[in-house]
């Protein structure tokens, strides 16, 4: 048997481009696959409902506090608490007032997949309306989105779901009557 050594280099030399070159193409389509995916996934409706805005505005009657979801509306709780605090850190939230409602909906997130912010709404907003004082969003921490509002005066307040497109409201009620 003889051995010739540029023959066992070349052989070597095809076997790594072989090789090299096998997981070239499953990487590339590998990427690819995850980009066609990422796409289509942008365009159908997110898993997690995603919490997108929120707004305010007064009326004769009642004061309303509206946000904005991408998704299915998720199960939402309203609740008075004595202070504000911001999830996650347990941080005071600077909003005066003597009475606060805390608004939560979970499961939510106010980010997409990638961790970049989807909200587009107040984070801390002194607010003067009749009964609204502040508005503050309290956390986006662990798939719950949470949302803080005071007033001056224990608030009397209605809560429901709309639909096409998705929102939560909230209506705080005025002492006086529209005229």
């Amino acid at each position: 048997m003889q051995h010739h050594p540029r023959r066992a280099a070349i052989a070597a030399g095809i076997l790594l481009t072989a090789a090299v070159g096998t997981t070239v193409p499953a990487s590339a389509s590998t990427s690819a696959s995850a980009s066609a995916q990422a796409e289509a996934a942008s365009r159908q409706t997110p898993a997690t409902p995603l919490v997108v805005n929120a707004r305010w505005g007064g009326h004769c009657s009642h004061d309303r506090i509206v946000i904005d979801v991408r998704g299915t509306m998720p199960p939402v709780t309203v609740k008075p608490v004595r202070e504000l605090r911001y999830d996650g850190t347990g941080a005071k939230v600077p909003l005066a007032g003597k009475y606060f409602l805390e608004i939560k909906l979970s499961p939510a997130a106010a980010h997409n997949e990638a961790g970049q912010s989807v909200y587009q709404g107040p984070k801390l907003l002194k607010i003067h309306l009749p009964k609204l004082k502040g508005l503050a969003l309290t956390g986006d921490f662990e798939g719950t989105v949470t949302f803080g509002a005071a007033f001056h005066t224990k608030p009397t307040y209605k809560a429901f779901k709309l639909h096409s497109p998705e929102r939560f409201v909230v209506d705080i009620s005025h002492t006086n009557r529209c005229r």
